[in-house]
């Protein structure tokens, strides 16, 4: 067994206090009562089933709701990393007229993590050829990001190892993913290396663990999930996570996938507050039927993710990936709830028109759970 290892919002505390006073009579007693009111910003991806992303959609076109009750929208936003120019690729359907859209460019962040496959390399050879062929495509793939992307390279093997923190530079990009796949423990996790970077770089190692602190708590690849999403938290905007993996999870005397309840809640809760969206690649070779991937396809559902599986080349699902995060909506809305309360919200996007696809997150903390101590 291989164990596995949204929602921004903006808290706005309002105290709601009333009292009322009969006239010429004693006063009635007051009543006080508190409420959290939160902003919900959740962003939303809507794409035709070719993957062109869906533009010129408003308030009207969506369905929010939390434990099946509709919340109403106070506001819709469109953001893109281009400028579309409203042909018929990006507008195909007659519902949404073509339109030109001057919507905020946006920048994207990609973090490829590999789950390093080279202990299992002995029983299995064949992973470690994909393992290198993921590497080969990831390294033709940088080369055609566009001037506003960000990525960063880790990998998994025991602990979390960065192998470069956010950049533009593609040359550091193409070392970063052969030290990745080459085993090659990062010297940037090292304080001195903290900072280095290309301009307004963001940084995780800003916000990881240093040295022996990483490695102590990235114990479990769940763990190390957890502490990625957390470094991440102070980057605005949808934070795609590319995970080549095999999968992980449990398996049941019948042989199914289950997720296990003492990691993977926490684990998905993390990943949905910091907005991070999980891209599971399958390292198997095409054809491969196994139980782990049913982790892989959870994992990427909750998340607002794909898990991407059964292709002939990786350079595929990274251009799907980058296809449709051209452009994405973002939703938002209030939400009550008593004051000090604490828990995970489940919410659920649907269109009006069924023949677009949505993919959002599957929900949101909210109280001291969120874990921003």
């Amino acid at each position: 067994m291989r164990r596995f290892l949204p929602l921004l919002f903006a808290p706005i505390l309002a105290a709601l206090t009333g009292s009322a006073f009969a006239a010429d009579a004693p006063p009635t007693a007051q009543f006080t009562d508190r409420v959290d009111v939160r902003e919900v910003l959740l962003d939303v991806l809507v794409t035709d089933r070719q993957g062109n992303v869906i533009v010129g959609l408003g308030p009207e076109d969506f369905r929010v709701t939390e434990n099946g009750k509709p919340v109403d929208l106070a506001g819709l936003s469109f953001y893109s990393n281009r400028k579309f120019l409203g042909s018929a690729v990006e507008a195909p359907h007659p519902a949404v007229p073509a339109v030109s859209t001057n919507a905020p460019l946006e920048n994207r962040y990609f973090v490829l993590l590999f789950d390093d496959v080279r202990s299992l390399s002995l029983d299995a050879p064949e992973l470690l050829t994909q393992q290198l062929q993921a590497a080969r495509k990831a390294k033709e793939w940088v080369g055609k990001l566009l001037a506003n992307d960000w990525v960063a390279v880790l990998t998994y093997d025991r602990k979390l190892k960065v192998q470069t923190d956010f950049t533009r530079d593609q040359r550091v990009l193409v070392g970063a993913i052969q030290d990745a796949v080459s085993g090659k423990d990062s010297e940037s996790e090292w304080p001195s290396r903290i900072g280095e970077g290309v301009g307004n770089a963001p940084s995780l190692l800003a916000r990881l663990p240093q040295g022996k602190a990483l490695r102590d708590k990235t114990e479990s690849i769940y763990d190390a999930l957890v502490v990625l999403s957390k470094a991440t938290t102070p980057i605005v905007g949808r934070k795609n996570l590319l995970l080549f993996t095999i999968g992980f999870g449990q398996i049941n005397s019948f042989g199914q996938y289950l997720p296990d309840p003492r990691y993977y809640p926490q684990t998905q809760a993390a990943l949905n507050d910091a907005n991070v969206a999980v891209y599971t690649i399958d390292l198997t070779l095409p054809g491969t039927e196994h139980k782990l991937s049913g982790g892989m396809n959870q994992l990427a559902a909750d998340t607002g993710g794909t898990y991407l599986f059964n292709f002939v080349s990786f350079l595929t699902p990274l251009e799907k990936i980058s296809q449709e995060n051209n452009g994405y909506y973002l939703l938002a809305y209030k939400s009550e709830r008593p004051a000090g309360a604490e828990g995970y919200q489940k919410v659920e996007v649907k269109l009006a028109n069924p023949e677009f696809k949505v993919k959002a997150r599957e929900g949101y903390s909210y109280g001291k759970s969120r874990g921003e101590s």
